[in-house]
């Protein structure tokens, strides 16, 4: 689900963006971009969660990623200027930059390398959405729903803000689905279930889980 920005970038490699411009606050609710509309900048995350997410013409939503601070998000449809394929969310307050053509074209000047980190990045985003659609293909409910929860960033008192429509639109299953798995993994020791949260007792049983 995660892991466009841990892998092997740079800390900070995105930053740049955020030096010359001031960032946009948003509220948790907020409605960064919208499915279908014209791309007219990209996003840097300098705080906060987002979520990117597509919607059906039912209502029916699927989760694509959760962004942590220091992500890009954004940035496909930018570059083939096509209308967005998803809607982005902010799930805390955050604090955004818009990055246009004008202040991207800049920065790749100043500093050329960052062209091609931009071209890993997007070629991780690819690899990323393929591991989703090779999952709700192959892979059974249980571990969908073990990496989704391996894919999140603990609060700072160890629990994972989310609910069981999040998990469900993240997995693609059903809420009655989300909530008998994690009844399971709770009884076996592995998690324990809050108000809106989930706080992961056993992270190697969820990775074992996940490499069945």
């Amino acid at each position: 689900m995660n892991g466009l920005h841990e892998l092997d970038f740079p800390v900070n490699i995105w930053q740049s963006f955020a030096a010359e411009r001031p960032a946009v606050r948003c509220s948790p609710g907020y409605l960064i971009y919208l499915q279908n509309t014209e791309p007219t900048c990209f996003y840097y995350l300098k705080s906060g969660r987002v979520k990117s997410f597509i919607q059906s013409e039912g209502g029916s939503e699927r989760v694509l990623n959760i962004y942590e601070q220091g992500s890009l998000f954004g940035e496909a449809s930018f570059f083939d200027e096509l209308p967005r394929v998803s809607s982005a969310l902010a799930l805390t307050k955050c604090e955004i930059v818009p990055i246009d053509r004008e202040l991207v074209t800049a920065e790749i000047r100043r500093d050329p390398d960052l062209a091609m980190m931009m071209l890993k990045y997007l070629a991780r985003t690819v690899r990323v959405l393929s591991a989703q659609v090779n999952d709700m293909a192959f892979r059974p409910a249980e571990q969908r729903i073990a990496r989704y929860l391996l894919s999140l960033t603990p609060a700072q008192n160890g629990s994972i803000p989310c609910t069981h429509e999040d998990i469900a639109a993240g997995v693609s299953a059903s809420r009655v689905t989300v909530s008998r798995v994690l009844n399971d993994f709770a009884r076996r020791g592995w998690l324990k279930t809050g108000y809106r949260s989930v706080t992961v007792l056993n992270t190697d049983a969820l990775k074992d889980l996940c490499e069945q």
